[in-house]
C-alpha cells in the first residue's frame, strides 16, 4: 500500500489493487495551504470542521465515511471508533471519528482531531496497528507530550505526524519539533517526498519507526 501526505490532516492511502482513501480534506483558503489535486474512492471524515470535511476539494470521489462502525469497501475495511476533539467529553469543540483502514493487510490509524487522553476503552477498540497518523500541534487537538502517550500505549510499528505548524498556515500551532524532540534521533527518519510504500513484511513489530514526511504540492 501506499500513503500520500496532502497536508494538515490529509493522506491519501492506495492499496495494491488501486482502491484509495483520502482521510478529512480541507479547504485550502481558510487553512492557508494548498490542497493537490486529488480523486479517491472513498473519503473519511472525522468531524464536520471546515479543515477536516471539504469534500469540494477532491476533483471526484464515490463513497464517503463519516460514522462510527464498519464498513468494507471495495475489499478495504474502514471502523470508526467515537472519540473527542476535547478533554471534556465534546463539550468545547465537538465529537470526534477515529478510523482504522486496513489495507494490503496493514493496519493504519487515523486519529483525525483527537483531543482527548488515551482511554483504555479506545486503545482495546483501535488494537494493534502498524502505522499510527497522529496530531502533535496541540491548540486544537492532543499536544506533543500526550501524542508521545498516544505512541507508547499503542506500539504501532510506523508513526506519522501531522497537524502541526507550517508555513502558510491561517492558524498557530505547536511546531513538529516539540513532538520529534521526545524520541531518540535513531528512531526518526525524514522522507524526502509526499509519500512511501509499505508491505506486511516492512513491520517486525520490535520497534517505532517515526516517519516525517515532506508536504509537496
Amino acid at each position: 500500500m501506499k500513503i500520500e501526505w496532502l497536508g494538515h490532516s490529509s493522506f491519501k492511502l492506495t492499496e495494491s489493487t488501486g482502491v484509495s482513501v483520502v482521510t478529512d480534506p480541507y479547504d485550502q483558503d481558510k487553512v492557508g495551504i494548498k490542497f493537490p489535486k486529488v480523486s479517491a474512492d472513498v473519503v473519511t471524515i472525522s468531524h464536520n470542521h471546515f479543515d477536516h470535511n471539504c469534500l469540494s476539494a477532491l476533483e471526484n470521489y464515490n463513497v464517503v465515511v463519516d460514522t462510527v462502525g464498519v464498513n468494507e469497501i471495495d475489499g478495504v475495511e474502514i471502523s470508526g471508533f467515537r472519540s473527542y476533539h476535547d478533554e471534556k467529553k465534546g463539550a468545547l469543540r465537538g465529537k470526534n471519528i477515529v478510523y482504522r483502514i486496513r489495507m494490503d493487510g496493514v493496519e493504519t490509524c487515523h486519529l483525525g482531531d483527537i483531543g482527548e487522553e488515551l482511554s483504555p476503552m479506545l486503545a482495546e477498540l483501535i488494537g494493534s496497528i502498524n502505522i499510527l497518523l497522529i496530531p502533535v500541534g496541540g491548540r486544537f487537538t492532543i499536544n506533543a507530550e500526550q501524542a508521545k502517550e498516544y505512541v507508547d500505549l499503542l506500539m504501532p510499528d510506523v508513526v506519522i505526524p501531522m497537524h502541526y505548524m507550517m508555513e502558510g498556515y491561517n492558524t498557530e500551532f505547536d511546531e513538529l519539533d516539540e513532538f520529534l524532540d521526545l524520541f531518540p534521533k535513531k528512531s526518526i527518519e525524514y522522507v524526502e517526498e509526499n509519500e512511501i510504500q509499505f508491505d506486511r513484511t516492512d513491520f517486525d513489530g520490535e520497534k517505532t519507526r517515526i516517519l516525517v514526511l515532506k508536504k509537496i504540492d
